[in-house]
């Protein structure tokens, strides 16, 4: 998390400083109009007694879950403060997330306060991204002696791929796929080749009418 925030800052430093000037003397193919990815943390706090989640505390989760609308790109993780662990009101909290799809990270941002004894905090950390400054319509002059690309030059393409990225954290260090499985990547293929085809079968002896009804 302490990366991620400041890799943010930096980029947040450079598209800052790129639009101040370097929109107007920028004569390379790389825009200075860059995505800004915002991290914001939310927490929840749930009784663990006994080391396990009582119906009632799941209750309360799962309707905090559906009000912040959980969703791909989100970053969910648990902080646990008890010594031993509370094992089984974690795995309680990571079936009820990995009902919606979604698994746990195991980054734990720092969050607001320490959690309460005999509590587990349950974190979703959520990106935005955003390009500053667009769009940018300044340098308007046909008068273009330094051969400069246009101010709103990267506005649109940067734009649009910040808002369509599911998850905006990959713009700044990209996907990571630690699973390299050849079984995975070709089934589509096997699927196809295997399944057998639809008139491949015999016709069935069952007997037809015509239009005419006999």
């Amino acid at each position: 998390m302490k990366k991620i925030a400041t890799w943010t800052v930096l980029a947040l430093a450079t598209s800052l400083a790129g639009c101040t000037g370097a929109a107007h003397s920028n004569r390379s193919l790389d825009s200075v109009h860059q995505p800004v990815v915002r991290n914001n943390i939310y927490q929840f706090d749930v009784a663990a007694s006994n080391g396990e989640l009582a119906p009632s505390e799941q209750g309360r989760l799962q309707g905090w879950l559906d009000a912040m609308g959980a969703r791909y790109g989100d970053r969910i993780a648990i902080e646990d403060p008890s010594v031993y662990g509370a094992g089984s009101a974690q795995a309680t909290v990571r079936s009820m997330i990995e009902r919606r799809g979604l698994l746990l990270s195991g980054d734990v941002p720092v969050t607001t306060g320490p959690v309460p004894q005999g509590h587990l905090r349950v974190i979703i950390t959520r990106a935005s991204a955003f390009v500053p400054g667009c769009p940018n319509w300044e340098s308007k002059s046909a008068i273009n002696v330094t051969n400069a690309t246009s101010s709103n030059y990267g506005c649109a393409t940067n734009s649009n791929l910040a808002a369509m990225v599911a998850d905006p954290n990959d713009l700044i260090k990209g996907a990571r796929n630690d699973r390299h499985d050849p079984s995975a990547a070709t089934r589509a293929i096997r699927t196809y080749r295997e399944k057998p085809q639809t008139g491949a079968g015999e016709l069935s002896g069952e007997e037809t009418s015509n239009g005419g009804g006999k």
